[in-house]
């Protein structure tokens, strides 16, 4: 047994999607409010200074997934590529802010590219949870055999 803390933080976003090529409602361009649950950890706390007794401070760990969320909000995210070049041109030229990604935009995908995007900013990340709507979410964590 391995007794660890763990902080948790999260951060909404309301944004739009669509999946390319699938067969199905969510083929169509749809918006969710969607919740970003984090979670670090770590098997001991900091044990001097202005941050003894924690793994982190709360501020930063809240600043960083907030910038990160805050980034996709209020936009629409795309897979590169799903659009034709004259739609994305026309709705970018109209104002509309379009981010593209390398990935099709799951919630599963969205979810492990935000715990790798913590992770570089320094945090030792236990999981990821995205809720697409109040009763359906996906996780990305990493887990100890």
């Amino acid at each position: 047994m391995k007794e660890v803390y763990k902080l948790v933080s999260e951060h909404s976003m309301d944004s739009a999607h669509f999946l390319k090529d699938y067969d199905g409602k969510c083929s169509n361009i749809h918006g969710h409010r969607w919740r970003v649950v984090a979670e670090i950890f770590s098997d001991q706390l900091i044990n001097e200074g202005a941050e003894k007794g924690m793994i982190v401070d709360f501020g930063i760990f809240k600043n960083d997934i907030r910038e990160l969320v805050d980034f996709y909000d209020h936009c629409l995210i795309v897979e590169k590529g799903s659009l034709k070049t004259e739609l994305f041109q026309m709705l970018t030229t109209e104002g509309f802010r379009v981010e593209e990604v390398s990935f099709r935009p799951t919630a599963e995908n969205l979810a492990k590219f935000f715990f790798e995007q913590l992770k570089k900013k320094g945090h030792n990340m236990k999981s990821v949870v995205v809720y697409e709507t109040p009763n359906n979410a996906a996780t990305y964590e990493v887990t100890y055999v």
